[in-house]
């Protein structure tokens, strides 16, 4: 069935009738070659016609369709190939981003991290050992290196902050990154530039620790983060900021290697997948 009310292309969408044109010039050639050796009778030619308009007013109307349903695109950036699809990030092959606070607290208690993030959920399935975590985050040469502040006081979580976009190799599938910054209610927030700050931190850390394998990331900054003075942005916004500092990062993924970005199956109907001008890779 067709939802009326999860329409994202419209009726008469100016990509999609971009793409209807040229499928149409495509099709006038083909008839055009074949009238030339066709003898049509004269009292055909009407019902032909007719018919030939319906046959364009239906293929329109499946592209449409089309358009609204597709929900995987596959983007060619810098030679690069990147996928943005539905899905579940921890079934993805290779190496996946899981974002942290900037302290990169562990204390799923539903104050600091809450069971039902991203966060929540790869501490509680996917770590084994919490402490063993802890200390190679606190001991890591790298990460020492990234540290803004130390002993710094709260009410919960750790004490030590590290600059937005470190990445540390977890269980050599994991890239665990500080992303969001923390208030004094262990509220996730972000001012713009903190946004675009991390993304070219990430990119740049990923760069230095992916060795040629695919990067699999959520939407960063789609859920509980906090836009400060940018309360209206929504999730194709943000989808189309991360492809952005993608693009300017200049980062290499050769084949078969390939950047995914996974969208939660119940966001889905947010994103104009359609938008993004890609190659589609999946119609439902």
């Amino acid at each position: 069935m067709f939802n009326v009310k999860k329409i994202k292309v419209t009726l008469l969408n100016k990509q999609l009738l971009k793409q209807f044109a040229s499928a149409v010039s495509a099709v006038n050639i083909i008839f055009s070659l074949v009238l030339i050796f066709a003898d049509i009778p004269d009292k055909s030619k009407p019902q032909l016609g007719y018919g030939f308009v319906g046959l364009l007013i239906l293929g329109y109307i499946i592209m449409w369709y089309w358009a609204n349903k597709i929900l995987c695109q596959k983007i060619r950036i810098n030679n690069s190939i990147v996928e943005v699809k539905t899905g579940d990030i921890f079934s993805e092959p290779g190496l996946k981003a899981i974002a942290f606070n900037e302290y990169f607290d562990t204390q799923v208690d539903e104050v600091v991290i809450a069971s039902s993030t991203l966060n929540g959920k790869f501490i509680n399935q996917k770590v084994n050992d919490i402490d063993a975590l802890n200390t190679l985050i606190k001991d890591d040469i790298y990460m020492q290196e990234r540290i803004i502040e130390k002993n710094i006081t709260r009410k919960n979580g750790k004490t030590v902050r590290y600059k937005l976009g470190s990445v540390l190799l977890y269980n050599q599938e994991y890239l665990i990154t500080a992303f969001s910054r923390f208030d004094d209610q262990n509220k996730a927030y972000l001012y713009m530039p903190d946004y675009l700050e991390f993304l070219v931190n990430f990119w740049s850390d990923v760069d230095r620790v992916y060795a040629g394998r695919s990067v699999t990331i959520p939407l960063f900054g789609s859920g509980i983060t906090r836009f400060r003075g940018y309360d209206m942005i929504n999730d194709q916004e943000l989808l189309e900021i991360l492809i952005w500092s993608f693009k300017i990062s200049r980062i290499k993924f050769t084949h078969p290697a390939q950047v995914t970005i996974i969208i939660h199956p119940d966001k889905k109907d947010r994103i104009n997948f359609y938008y993004l001008k890609g190659g589609d890779c999946s119609v439902l």
